[in-house]
């Protein structure tokens, strides 16, 4: 069994044609801020949970936010991804785009996301493709949000439909 907390490993080299081949540089997500990273650096950092891609229901009276299993209408279930990143704000009215300016002050980030951990000074979790080299340990972990999503925000009526779908807590 893996271990459940974050792992402190060599980089891996992604972009080295077809392997992944351990460095012994010390991961960028140890070295920079979230400020200092390149924009591909900064994309890497997403470990494709698809939390993020959820409906949150917010308590008007107490700022409490609520997780639902409902997906926003471009989320990909099958990848956990945004079928249309690059479009993702203009069709989106309501999608957040991360950056390093927002990204501490977002609170319903889930304890999981990189943004959040690299933000509070944590290392990234075992599972993480930066630290396993493959997108599939968030979903082989059970940290993705494959196969539990139970419907798509394009198939509720009304506001009153996402109730149905609240989370107890935070997937």
């Amino acid at each position: 069994m893996a271990p459940a907390g974050p792992a402190s490993v060599a980089v891996l080299d992604l972009d080295a044609g077809g392997g992944h081949i351990p460095s012994m540089e010390t991961p960028f997500w140890k070295t920079k801020t979230l400020e200092a990273m390149t924009p591909a650096e900064w994309e890497s950092l997403c470990d494709g949970c698809g939390k993020c891609c959820l409906s949150k229901l917010e308590d008007e009276d107490t700022g409490a936010i609520y997780w639902t299993s409902v997906g926003c209408r471009l989320f990909d279930a099958e990848t956990c991804r945004c079928s249309d990143y690059a479009n993702r704000l203009a069709r989106v009215p309501d999608c957040v785009g991360l950056t390093p300016q927002n990204v501490r002050t977002i609170s319903w980030l889930p304890k999981t996301c990189a943004y959040r951990l690299v933000a509070e000074g944590h290392d990234l979790y075992w599972w993480h493709r930066l630290v396993s080299g493959s997108s599939e340990t968030v979903h082989e972990a059970g940290i993705s949000m494959r196969g539990r999503v139970s419907v798509s925000e394009t198939e509720l009526a009304e506001p009153d439909d996402y109730f149905e779908h609240m989370l107890d807590d935070e997937p």
